[in-house]
């Protein structure tokens, strides 16, 4: 295989158990590196040569023992402008990108977000990514959510992780601080879906997507609770839909927080923290995945940001000061 920034040049032979089998299947066998989907539009496109001859159909039922080579042009996949920022890189190589994501930061361009975000931050940091779909951003942080996400830097990469994601291999780990106080770990397993009314937020909803999140307790507050979570699925707001649910909203939550909820006899200190905390206090820990090319599985951790650790403290000295069962 050779590829450049816009070109991918790929050959193989078929063998004697792709006798009789769909074109399209066995590209998909000889270079799973790249999606059925794009594998069958290069066909459509004109891109596939069986023994030297431009095969378009799809269905064409392959010998055993051909040479199939694949001469595609990769087509750019986003029109955003690269734009240079800093970013907290915690690990990069030739496919993979690991960043530490900060507050604030929105992932794609959008709404009221055209430009700043951490696409336009990624094209400017590794050129030619914009042939991948969505940058090589395989997955999501919200815009106030801080900590580690993955981008993948070729379009094979972000194939295997996007494979990963879906098959539930790829391992993400969340720290939070709750509302109220949890006295053991457990699972919340429970469908979201679109709000009824408001369609810009998530619900839990009897005919949504399935969503599955597990958490343990780290430390227990007089008033909150200080949470690792880990998630099997990746729905959109799902832990904070799912804490909030469960009735244990997450501090700082502008959206499924609810009015903060502020211990009696607290420290003025620490009201005005809860009070005026800016965002949901969540944070993308751990992030564990195989190395889309070389297999290796590998893991990442990122600290708490200081916001959160000053905030954990306020509420661990009100705990002391008051005891656990003065609320």
């Amino acid at each position: 295989m050779t590829q450049s920034e816009n070109t991918v040049v790929l050959e193989a032979n078929a063998e004697s158990h792709h006798f009789g089998k769909r074109l399209d299947q066995v590209l998909a066998d000889l270079f799973p590196e790249y999606s059925r989907s794009k594998l069958k539009n290069w066909i459509l496109e004109g891109s596939v040569y069986v023994d030297n001859e431009i095969l378009t159909t799809p269905r064409h039922k392959v010998m055993g023992g051909e040479t199939i080579i694949v001469r595609a042009t990769m087509e750019v996949q986003t029109t955003s402008e690269p734009q240079p920022m800093p970013l907290d890189i915690v690990y990069e190589d030739d496919d993979i990108l690991v960043i530490n994501k900060p507050t604030d930061m929105v992932v794609h361009p959008g709404a009221g977000n055209h430009d700043g975000t951490l696409l336009n931050a990624l094209l400017a940091h590794v050129p030619g990514i914009d042939v991948v779909p969505r940058a090589g951003i395989v997955h999501r942080l919200d815009k106030d959510t801080t900590g580690l996400m993955v981008v993948a830097k070729t379009v094979p990469a972000q194939t295997h992780l996007v494979e990963q994601l879906q098959e539930r291999v790829m391992s993400r780990e969340y720290e939070a601080l709750a509302y109220g106080t949890m006295v053991a770990g457990g699972i919340v397993d429970a469908p979201i879906g679109r709000h009824a009314t408001k369609r810009t937020l998530m619900a839990v909803r009897e005919f949504g997507k399935p969503a599955v999140t597990h958490y343990r307790v780290m430390e227990k507050f007089r008033a909150h609770t200080h949470l690792r979570l880990k998630l099997e699925t990746g729905r959109t707001h799902q832990i904070r839909v799912h804490m909030a649910h469960v009735k244990h909203p997450l501090v700082g939550d502008p959206v499924y927080g609810g009015r903060p909820r502020l211990p009696k006899g607290a420290t003025e200190e620490c009201v005005h923290m809860l009070r005026s905390f800016p965002r949901q206090a969540l944070h993308a820990a751990q992030l564990s995945l195989f190395h889309p090319v070389t297999g290796e599985w590998m893991t990442w951790r990122a600290p708490l940001p200081q916001d959160m650790v000053s905030l954990l403290a306020c509420v661990r000295e009100d705990t002391q000061i008051n005891g656990m069962n003065d609320i």
